[in-house]
Protein backbone atom coordinates (compact mmCIF):
# COMPACT_ATOMS: atom_id res chain seq x y z
CA UNK A 1 0.00 0.00 0.00
CA UNK A 2 1.33 3.41 -0.88
CA UNK A 3 1.91 6.13 1.65
CA UNK A 4 -0.94 8.65 1.98
CA UNK A 5 -0.21 12.04 0.44
CA UNK A 6 1.00 14.81 2.70
CA UNK A 7 -1.63 17.47 3.20
CA UNK A 8 -0.67 21.13 2.89
CA UNK A 9 -1.46 23.64 5.61
CA UNK A 10 -4.04 25.27 3.35
CA UNK A 11 -5.81 21.94 2.74
CA UNK A 12 -5.84 21.14 6.46
CA UNK A 13 -7.19 24.59 7.33
CA UNK A 14 -9.95 24.32 4.73
CA UNK A 15 -11.00 20.89 5.97
CA UNK A 16 -10.95 22.01 9.60
CA UNK A 17 -13.09 25.02 8.79
CA UNK A 18 -15.67 22.84 7.07
CA UNK A 19 -15.91 20.59 10.14
CA UNK A 20 -16.59 23.43 12.55
CA UNK A 21 -20.35 23.00 12.81
CA UNK A 22 -20.74 19.23 12.76
CA UNK A 23 -23.38 17.70 15.01
CA UNK A 24 -23.26 14.11 13.78
CA UNK A 25 -21.07 11.66 11.85
CA UNK A 26 -22.03 8.86 9.49
CA UNK A 27 -19.57 6.28 8.22
CA UNK A 28 -19.44 3.86 5.35
CA UNK A 29 -18.65 0.34 6.63
CA UNK A 30 -16.66 -1.78 4.18
CA UNK A 31 -13.00 -0.70 3.96
CA UNK A 32 -13.85 2.36 6.07
CA UNK A 33 -14.67 0.89 9.49
CA UNK A 34 -14.08 -2.77 8.65
CA UNK A 35 -11.08 -4.10 6.71
CA UNK A 36 -13.19 -6.03 4.23
CA UNK A 37 -10.44 -6.36 1.63
CA UNK A 38 -8.25 -8.23 4.11
CA UNK A 39 -11.13 -10.51 5.10
CA UNK A 40 -12.03 -11.20 1.48
CA UNK A 41 -8.51 -11.98 0.28
CA UNK A 42 -7.69 -14.17 3.29
CA UNK A 43 -10.89 -16.16 2.88
CA UNK A 44 -10.42 -16.43 -0.89
CA UNK A 45 -7.03 -18.02 -0.43
CA UNK A 46 -8.36 -20.45 2.19
CA UNK A 47 -11.09 -21.79 -0.09
CA UNK A 48 -9.15 -21.68 -3.36
CA UNK A 49 -5.68 -23.03 -2.56
CA UNK A 50 -6.70 -26.58 -3.48
CA UNK A 51 -7.82 -25.28 -6.89
CA UNK A 52 -4.65 -23.27 -7.49
CA UNK A 53 -1.79 -25.34 -6.08
CA UNK A 54 1.59 -23.68 -6.34
CA UNK A 55 0.26 -20.21 -7.10
CA UNK A 56 2.92 -17.68 -6.10
CA UNK A 57 2.48 -14.48 -4.09
CA UNK A 58 2.05 -12.33 -7.19
CA UNK A 59 -0.60 -14.73 -8.44
CA UNK A 60 -2.55 -14.55 -5.19
CA UNK A 61 -2.33 -10.78 -5.27
CA UNK A 62 -3.79 -10.76 -8.78
CA UNK A 63 -6.46 -13.27 -7.75
CA UNK A 64 -7.53 -11.05 -4.86
CA UNK A 65 -7.46 -7.91 -6.99
CA UNK A 66 -9.76 -9.43 -9.61
CA UNK A 67 -12.27 -10.49 -6.96
CA UNK A 68 -12.21 -7.36 -4.80
CA UNK A 69 -11.65 -4.58 -7.34
CA UNK A 70 -12.03 -5.68 -10.95
CA UNK A 71 -15.41 -7.40 -10.74
CA UNK A 72 -17.44 -4.83 -8.85
CA UNK A 73 -19.78 -4.55 -11.83
CA UNK A 74 -21.31 -7.81 -10.61
CA UNK A 75 -21.99 -6.17 -7.26
CA UNK A 76 -23.60 -3.26 -9.07
CA UNK A 77 -25.94 -5.76 -10.72
CA UNK A 78 -26.78 -7.09 -7.26
CA UNK A 79 -27.66 -3.57 -6.10
CA UNK A 80 -30.07 -3.18 -9.00
CA UNK A 81 -31.74 -6.50 -8.14
CA UNK A 82 -30.50 -8.31 -11.23
CA UNK A 83 -28.42 -10.80 -9.20
CA UNK A 84 -28.71 -12.26 -5.73
CA UNK A 85 -25.89 -11.63 -3.28
CA UNK A 86 -24.51 -15.15 -3.66
CA UNK A 87 -24.86 -15.01 -7.44
CA UNK A 88 -22.66 -11.91 -7.67
CA UNK A 89 -20.19 -13.50 -5.27
CA UNK A 90 -20.01 -16.68 -7.38
CA UNK A 91 -19.58 -14.72 -10.63
CA UNK A 92 -16.68 -12.80 -9.08
CA UNK A 93 -15.11 -16.03 -7.90
CA UNK A 94 -15.50 -17.60 -11.32
CA UNK A 95 -13.86 -14.58 -12.95
CA UNK A 96 -10.88 -14.74 -10.58
CA UNK A 97 -10.43 -18.49 -10.92
CA UNK A 98 -11.03 -18.33 -14.67
CA UNK A 99 -8.10 -15.94 -15.03
CA UNK A 100 -5.90 -18.86 -13.95
CA UNK A 101 -7.69 -21.43 -16.10
CA UNK A 102 -9.85 -22.97 -13.37
CA UNK A 103 -13.60 -23.38 -13.84
CA UNK A 104 -15.98 -23.96 -10.95
CA UNK A 105 -18.42 -26.71 -11.82
CA UNK A 106 -22.13 -25.96 -11.58
CA UNK A 107 -23.95 -27.43 -8.63
CA UNK A 108 -22.27 -28.85 -5.56
CA UNK A 109 -18.73 -27.57 -6.20
CA UNK A 110 -19.92 -24.00 -6.80
CA UNK A 111 -22.25 -24.10 -3.80
CA UNK A 112 -19.49 -25.45 -1.56
CA UNK A 113 -17.04 -22.77 -2.72
CA UNK A 114 -19.49 -19.93 -2.04
CA UNK A 115 -20.64 -21.23 1.35
CA UNK A 116 -17.08 -21.97 2.46
CA UNK A 117 -15.93 -18.53 1.40
CA UNK A 118 -18.79 -16.87 3.29
CA UNK A 119 -18.03 -18.69 6.52
CA UNK A 120 -14.28 -18.11 6.28
CA UNK A 121 -14.68 -14.41 5.48
CA UNK A 122 -16.78 -13.87 8.59
CA UNK A 123 -13.93 -15.20 10.72
CA UNK A 124 -11.48 -12.65 9.32
CA UNK A 125 -13.67 -9.58 9.85
CA UNK A 126 -11.92 -6.92 11.93
CA UNK A 127 -12.12 -3.17 12.50
CA UNK A 128 -9.29 -0.88 11.47
CA UNK A 129 -7.08 0.27 14.35
CA UNK A 130 -8.16 3.89 13.93
CA UNK A 131 -11.87 3.23 14.43
CA UNK A 132 -12.13 2.84 18.22
CA UNK A 133 -10.23 6.08 19.03
CA UNK A 134 -12.56 8.06 16.76
CA UNK A 135 -15.73 6.53 18.19
CA UNK A 136 -14.42 7.09 21.73
CA UNK A 137 -13.81 10.75 20.91
CA UNK A 138 -17.26 11.18 19.40
CA UNK A 139 -18.84 9.56 22.45
CA UNK A 140 -16.87 11.84 24.76
CA UNK A 141 -17.97 14.89 22.79
CA UNK A 142 -21.60 13.78 22.76
CA UNK A 143 -21.66 13.63 18.96
CA UNK A 144 -23.99 10.88 17.66
CA UNK A 145 -22.69 8.57 14.95
CA UNK A 146 -23.91 5.77 12.72
CA UNK A 147 -23.30 3.92 9.48
CA UNK A 148 -24.82 3.94 6.00
CA UNK A 149 -23.92 1.02 3.76
CA UNK A 150 -24.51 -0.25 0.25
CA UNK A 151 -25.55 -3.65 1.55
CA UNK A 152 -28.59 -4.91 3.44
CA UNK A 153 -29.05 -3.99 7.10
CA UNK A 154 -28.97 -7.44 8.72
CA UNK A 155 -25.86 -8.60 6.86
CA UNK A 156 -23.99 -5.44 7.84
CA UNK A 157 -25.27 -5.64 11.43
CA UNK A 158 -23.64 -9.05 11.77
CA UNK A 159 -20.44 -7.68 10.24
CA UNK A 160 -20.26 -4.71 12.60
CA UNK A 161 -20.88 -6.93 15.61
CA UNK A 162 -18.23 -9.42 14.46
CA UNK A 163 -15.77 -6.51 14.25
CA UNK A 164 -16.57 -5.46 17.82
CA UNK A 165 -18.57 -2.42 16.72
CA UNK A 166 -21.85 -3.18 18.47
CA UNK A 167 -21.84 0.41 19.75
CA UNK A 168 -22.83 1.65 16.28
CA UNK A 169 -26.57 1.55 16.85
CA UNK A 170 -27.71 3.64 13.88
CA UNK A 171 -27.35 1.54 10.74
CA UNK A 172 -28.96 2.18 7.37
CA UNK A 173 -28.75 -0.44 4.64
CA UNK A 174 -29.97 -0.57 1.06
CA UNK A 175 -33.16 -2.33 2.19
CA UNK A 176 -33.90 0.32 4.82
CA UNK A 177 -35.21 2.85 2.31
CA UNK A 178 -35.06 0.79 -0.89
CA UNK A 179 -32.19 2.84 -2.28
CA UNK A 180 -28.43 2.53 -2.67
CA UNK A 181 -25.67 5.13 -2.70
CA UNK A 182 -25.44 7.61 -4.39
CA UNK A 183 -29.22 8.05 -4.09
CA UNK A 184 -29.69 10.95 -1.63
CA UNK A 185 -32.42 9.04 0.22
CA UNK A 186 -30.02 6.59 1.85
CA UNK A 187 -27.73 9.28 3.28
CA UNK A 188 -30.67 11.41 4.42
CA UNK A 189 -32.20 8.47 6.26
CA UNK A 190 -28.98 8.21 8.25
CA UNK A 191 -29.20 11.94 9.01
CA UNK A 192 -32.82 11.54 10.12
CA UNK A 193 -31.94 8.71 12.48
CA UNK A 194 -29.11 10.70 14.02
CA UNK A 195 -31.50 13.59 14.62
CA UNK A 196 -29.22 16.10 12.92
CA UNK A 197 -29.39 18.23 9.79
CA UNK A 198 -27.72 17.25 6.53
CA UNK A 199 -25.47 20.32 6.49
CA UNK A 200 -24.17 19.58 10.00
CA UNK A 201 -23.53 15.88 9.42
CA UNK A 202 -20.19 14.48 8.32
CA UNK A 203 -20.14 11.46 6.02
CA UNK A 204 -16.86 9.54 5.79
CA UNK A 205 -16.10 6.71 3.37
CA UNK A 206 -13.42 5.13 1.23
CA UNK A 207 -15.24 5.42 -2.09
CA UNK A 208 -14.67 8.86 -3.60
CA UNK A 209 -17.72 8.74 -5.85
CA UNK A 210 -20.28 7.03 -3.63
CA UNK A 211 -19.14 8.35 -0.27
CA UNK A 212 -17.50 11.77 -0.62
CA UNK A 213 -19.22 13.05 -3.74
CA UNK A 214 -22.52 11.24 -3.27
CA UNK A 215 -23.06 12.42 0.30
CA UNK A 216 -21.98 15.95 -0.58
CA UNK A 217 -24.53 16.04 -3.40
CA UNK A 218 -27.15 15.00 -0.83
CA UNK A 219 -26.25 18.01 1.31
CA UNK A 220 -23.94 16.35 3.84
CA UNK A 221 -20.29 17.17 4.47
CA UNK A 222 -18.66 14.35 2.55
CA UNK A 223 -15.10 13.26 3.32
CA UNK A 224 -13.07 10.83 1.24
CA UNK A 225 -11.07 8.40 3.40
CA UNK A 226 -8.16 7.78 1.05
CA UNK A 227 -6.22 5.20 3.09
CA UNK A 228 -3.98 4.18 0.20
CA UNK A 229 -3.03 7.65 -0.99
CA UNK A 230 -4.71 7.14 -4.36
CA UNK A 231 -3.83 10.04 -6.69
CA UNK A 232 -6.82 12.24 -7.38
CA UNK A 233 -5.70 15.42 -9.10
CA UNK A 234 -9.27 16.19 -10.18
CA UNK A 235 -10.75 15.82 -6.69
CA UNK A 236 -11.35 19.16 -4.97
CA UNK A 237 -13.36 17.85 -2.02
CA UNK A 238 -12.52 16.98 1.57
CA UNK A 239 -9.99 14.19 2.05
CA UNK A 240 -8.20 12.43 4.92
CA UNK A 241 -5.66 9.62 4.87
CA UNK A 242 -6.89 7.95 8.06
CA UNK A 243 -9.57 8.33 10.69
CA UNK A 244 -6.86 9.47 13.09
CA UNK A 245 -6.29 12.46 10.84
CA UNK A 246 -9.98 13.21 11.10
CA UNK A 247 -9.73 12.83 14.88
CA UNK A 248 -6.90 15.36 15.03
CA UNK A 249 -9.05 17.88 13.18
CA UNK A 250 -12.04 17.24 15.44
CA UNK A 251 -9.86 17.73 18.52
CA UNK A 252 -8.55 21.01 17.10
CA UNK A 253 -12.12 22.22 16.88
CA UNK A 254 -13.12 21.10 20.39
Amino acid sequence: MSTPRTRTGTQTSALATSLGGIRGVLFDIDDTLVDLEFAMTAALRDVSEHLLPGLDAAGWEKFGRIFTRETTHFYDRYLTGELSFNEQRLLRGRAALGHFGVELEEGEQAHHWVSSYASRQHGYIRAFDDVTPVLDALDSAGIPFGAVSNNVHDYQRVKLDAAGLERIAVLVGTDTVGAAKPDPAIYLEGVRRLGTGAGETLYVGDNRLLDAEGSTAAGLLGVWLNRGGEPAQDFAGREVGSLLELLELLELLA
